[in-house]
């Protein structure tokens, strides 16, 4: 395969919480010296590409900012597409920032959006705001279907299942598995899919994302999917690594 760009899940691959997973260092460094275009992408959205390069720099790699691809920024490139410009949002930082910049007016008045990241400031006004709004016709919209972090704490599925429940009626997920992110992130480093590589430690989220918008998939070891989960799939990636300094394909 002639790759020529390559989409890298953080957390797992990269990172565990902000210490450097070993060998993820010599990774990223071969794959800049061969001069493959090079994108992380995360599905967290409470964190800005600036805050993502602090975390990178304190764990001893050095990149620019603009490796950096989040959901908080798909979820802006998402909303732009559509019609409406104001957005009752549940969430904070880097979201907000996002939809700012790609001018929305953030507003608990009419919202033609209820969009929802991450928080731990969740609470009983905003379930019951967000839902009386999704409820009178808001599009329901979600950074990413996780439901948890590191140490079991609520995620962005988890805040939007009472809304869900409350309302009868499901987020569009901008996130990993979507195609939508992939593609989104593709367009951002002008790249195709038949030349680019995604690489995850998450069957359920990297891999399939991975495998539904057409690109070479890597499952490295080092984070939530094991061997053992594999068979369990209706979907297999096409290289497994221990890590991602082992990842041979360049």
């Amino acid at each position: 395969m002639n790759i020529k760009n390559i989409i890298c899940d953080i957390d797992g691959v990269i990172l565990h919480n902000n210490e450097l997973i070993p060998g993820a260092d010599t990774f990223v460094r071969r794959v800049l010296e061969q001069n493959i275009n090079l994108l992380f992408l995360t599905n967290y959205p409470a964190q800005t590409p600036r805050d993502l390069q602090n975390r990178f720099y304190a764990a001893g790699i050095e990149v620019p900012e603009s490796l950096f691809y989040t959901s908080a920024m798909a979820t802006a490139d998402f909303l732009r597409c559509q019609q409406g410009q104001k957005a009752y949002v549940i969430g904070e930082g880097a979201l907000i920032h996002e939809l700012y910049k790609s001018g929305f007016t953030i507003t608990d008045i009419d919202p033609d959006f209820v969009v929802v990241g991450e928080t731990r400031n969740y609470n009983w006004s905003m379930m019951q705001m967000g839902a009386r709004f999704v409820a009178d016709g808001a599009r329901f919209i979600a950074t990413n279907p996780d439901t948890h972090g590191p140490k079991m704490h609520p995620a962005c599925g988890a805040l939007c299942a009472p809304i869900e429940r409350m309302t009868g009626k499901k987020p569009f997920y901008v996130g990993k598995p979507s195609a939508w992110i992939i593609r989104a992130a593709l367009n951002h480093m002008d790249a195709h899919s038949e030349n680019t590589l995604i690489v995850g430690d998450n069957l359920n989220t990297d891999i399939l994302a991975g495998f539904q918008a057409g690109l070479e998939t890597a499952l490295v070891l080092t984070g939530v999917s094991q061997v053992a989960d594999i068979d369990n799939m209706p979907f297999r990636p096409q290289h497994i690594y221990d890590c991602a300094g082992d990842i041979d394909l360049f």
